[in-house]
C-alpha cells in the first residue's frame, strides 16, 4: 500500500464485500459525513450489526474503501506502464494517460483521495485512520514521478527530483480541475504540459 504497516485491514468475506461496495459508491457519490452506517447496511442487503461486527466502526469502513480504490488504481497503473513503451517520456505520458481513462470510467467528482482528505482534515478528525491511506498514495505517486524523471536522459539527480513534484502538482491539479469540471479534459491538458516541461528540460 505505500502507507504505514501499523494501518489495520480486515479479512474481507462475501458480506463485507458487498457492503464495501455500497459503501465506496455512497462515499463517492454523497461523501463521507453525508452517508451514515444505516444507508450502507441497507444499499448492501445487510444488517447494521453485520457491518460493526465485521468493520468495528465507520472509520475503518473509510479505510477499507480508499485502501480498495488505492489498490485498484495501482493495479490500472501498472497495467498501463507495463504495455507503455519502455522510454521515460512515454512512460510519463501513460501515467496521464491512466489517470485520464481511469477518471472517466471511475472518477466523475475527481480525486477519492482529495475529496475524503477534505472531509476528515478537519480538527474534528484529527487522528482518522484514513489519512494514512490518503497520504500514502500520493507520495507513492510523488515517487513515480520522481523515479521516471531520473530516468530522463540529460537530467542531473536535482533536477530530476524537481521535475518529479513538478509532474506531480500537474497531474494532482488535474485530478481536482476534472471534479471541478472548470474546463473541458484538464488531464490531458496537464499530460500536454508535462511533455512541454521535459521537452524545456532537456532541450530536446
Amino acid at each position: 500500500m505505500g502507507t504505514s504497516e501499523e494501518l489495520r485491514r480486515i479479512t474481507m468475506t462475501p458480506a463485507a464485500r458487498r457492503a464495501l461496495a455500497a459503501a465506496g459508491r455512497l462515499f463517492y457519490d454523497r461523501g463521507i459525513h453525508a452517508v451514515g452506517v444505516d444507508l450502507i447496511a441497507a444499499e448492501a442487503g445487510v444488517t447494521k450489526k453485520t457491518l460493526y461486527d465485521r468493520f468495528g466502526s465507520k472509520e475503518q469502513i473509510v479505510v477499507e474503501y480508499l485502501a480498495d480504490r488505492d489498490e485498484r488504481w495501482r493495479a490500472f497503473l501498472a497495467e498501463r506502464l507495463d504495455a507503455a513503451p519502455p522510454a521515460p517520456r512515454a512512460r510519463i505520458r501513460a501515467v496521464f494517460d491512466a489517470s485520464r481513462a481511469w477518471m472517466s470510467d471511475n472518477g466523475s467528482k475527481g480525486c477519492s483521495m482529495v475529496n475524503a482528505h477534505a472531509e476528515i482534515s478537519d480538527p474534528a478528525h484529527p487522528a482518522h485512520p484514513a489519512h494514512a491511506v490518503i497520504t500514502g498514495q500520493k507520495r507513492w505517486m510523488l515517487d513515480l514521478f520522481t523515479r521516471l524523471a531520473r530516468d530522463v536522459e540529460g537530467l542531473g539527480p536535482d533536477a530530476a527530483d524537481r521535475l518529479g513534484r513538478t509532474l506531480m502538482l500537474l497531474h494532482e491539479g488535474a485530478l481536482v480541475a476534472h471534479g471541478l469540471k472548470v474546463f473541458p479534459d484538464p488531464v490531458a491538458h496537464a499530460r500536454d504540459e508535462a511533455e512541454a516541461l521535459l521537452v524545456e528540460a532537456t532541450g530536446r
